[in-house]
């Protein structure tokens, strides 16, 4: 097992800090892995919620590479998708995760978000996830300190709805350029559906895996700052089960 150069928590959220980005990849995999299992000697089947961005691409090669984990008892969903772009554009988290996870492995079923109606999709994925209630997350916080697209402007911790339909700020569309999955600000989309905060804490085990130095401020917000939807990643220290996993750029405390 990869051991942490750091380990401490804040209220409620385990920090887990390690000396390199790819550390903290097979290392959240590892103990993600285990919720897993643990899950699955208990149930017959799980659900679980991914993340799709480049921060996540060492735990998610750390998970697929894992023989010991029950692909077909999981079902899949993921947490937001532009809204706009073509569903095989290369941004499109869809798109995304099937390269880099539901096309490795056999899932017992994969729930992609569809944006052509978008209202009547928040419907339809809002029932799934009533249906198929989150056992796991896997996520990242944002350069603004949001969870999935819930930025500050719009992020509530108290929201009614499960998924809904929001306006992209500035520094998210801005990150998806730093990340270089779009050239230029004025290609990202300004729309998107994403899963609401109360539905990504729902889920009882949270993986939160954040490496490099553009998210310090965030994370160190996220740790330091008061729990406020200025910083909605701060709402993850409320939660009963969440490890966050950073590297040596990030935890810049």
């Amino acid at each position: 097992m990869i051991k942490p150069i750091q380990q401490f928590y804040v209220d409620k959220l385990g920090v887990n800090v390690f000396k390199s980005r790819s550390d903290m990849g097979a290392a959240a995999a590892i103990l993600t892995s285990q919720k897993i299992q643990g899950l699955l000697n208990s149930k017959d089947s799980i659900n679980i919620i991914f993340a799709a961005a480049p921060s996540q691409n060492e735990m998610l090669k750390g998970l697929v590479t894992n023989p010991e984990i029950e692909w077909g008892r999981i079902n899949a969903f993921h947490m937001d998708e532009y809204i706009g772009l073509d569903e095989n554009a290369p941004q499109s988290f869809g798109k995304f995760l099937k390269t880099k996870l539901f096309d490795q492995v056999l899932f017992n079923e994969v729930h992609y978000i569809n944006t052509t109606n978008p209202e009547s999709e928040c419907q339809r994925y809002s029932q799934l996830l009533t249906d198929f209630p989150p056992d796991i997350v896997c996520l990242g916080i944002g350069e603004n300190g949001h969870l999935a697209f819930n930025d500050p402007p719009v992020a509530d911790f108290s929201d009614l709805e499960l998924v809904k339909i929001v306006e992209l700020d500035h520094a998210c569309r801005q990150q998806q350029v730093n990340d270089g999955c779009f050239n230029t600000l004025d290609e990202v989309p300004k729309q998107a559906i994403t899963l609401t905060i109360p539905a990504l804490l729902s889920a009882r085990y949270i993986s939160c895996v954040v490496p490099g130095s553009t998210k310090a401020d965030a994370v160190r917000h996220t740790l330091e700052g008061d729990i406020s939807v200025s910083c909605p990643a701060s709402i993850l220290r409320r939660h009963d089960d969440v490890v966050l996993y950073l590297d040596n750029e990030s935890f810049k405390v």
